[in-house]
């Protein structure tokens, strides 16, 4: 789940993102794009996250997934790697029977099910570790050869937001950046690529289209967590299908043209 820093000149793109509960498959296609892949766990948990949180697809249509964190500081002051998952209600039991209730027709439920019951059976004391953990043992499952770190793990990283990011980079030797689009409100706030492209790191922003797989009930449902495309397509189909949806990484200059009218 780590790497040690003599590795790091070897390795150009990076790409940061916090640790997400049970993620999209666009999540591990960004993943899956970059040498390094840095968790970002030692900022602010916010209220009603992708951190907490994630769909699954019944019968009745989107059904939500929450983690419950132990309310230890304000959530204000509260930071992901700091976060405890609560077990004062068997949380874990209520997710399994809801997964199991809608999956167990599944064509790969023998396999994808007991993957899932050994992870939650961890009972992980951090929320980051927990989502860590799953993101890291399906990017292995599936193929993924990328190095994974997190952020809380590095030091003398300095600055917020874009200067922070930038901080990582040069931490970890990188002179490539690929950035979620999400990422573009406050990189690009202040000048062209922000504190990136201030220290020569080449700022690219990832692009995915969701592609169409065989899944239950109905009506596609994109967007929801990976178990759906694991359940329904098992390990070994699932990163040749993820890598369907990948669509060219945009330079910066492009990105702030096209999307967001800035020149």
């Amino acid at each position: 789940m780590s790497i040690t820093f003599k590795n790091y000149l070897r390795m150009n793109l990076l790409a940061i993102m916090q640790p997400t509960f049970l993620p999209w498959i666009g999540y591990f296609d960004l993943i899956d794009q970059v040498d390094i892949f840095v968790f970002y766990d030692d900022v602010q948990l916010s209220r009603r996250s992708w951190q907490i949180r994630n769909r699954i697809k019944t019968p009745s249509g989107e059904l939500y997934l929450t983690i419950p964190v132990k309310k230890s500081k304000s959530r204000d002051d509260l930071l992901i790697c700091e976060s405890e998952i609560s077990y004062e209600e068997n949380w874990q039991n209520k997710h399994m029977k809801c997964i199991e209730a809608n999956y167990k027709k599944s064509m790969y439920f023998s396999t994808i099910f007991p993957f899932l019951l050994t992870h939650y059976e961890k009972k992980h004391a951090l929320l980051s570790l927990f989502n860590a953990d799953f993101i890291t043992s399906v990017s292995e499952k599936i193929g993924i050869t990328s190095k994974f770190i997190t952020s809380s793990q590095l030091s003398d990283i300095d600055g917020i937001k874009d200067i922070r990011l930038a901080s990582i980079c040069m931490k970890l030797s990188s002179n490539e950046y690929l950035s979620p689009q999400g990422s573009a409100n406050y990189i690009e706030s202040q000048s062209p690529g922000g504190q990136l492209t201030k220290e020569n790191i080449a700022l690219y922003y990832h692009f995915y289209e969701h592609p169409v797989y065989r899944q239950l009930y109905g009506n596609f449902m994109p967007y929801i967590s990976i178990i759906d495309l694991l359940f329904n397509e098992g390990f070994d189909n699932a990163l040749e299908i993820i890598r369907k949806g990948r669509q060219e990484k945009v330079h910066f200059q492009l990105f702030r043209q096209n999307f967001l009218n800035l020149h």
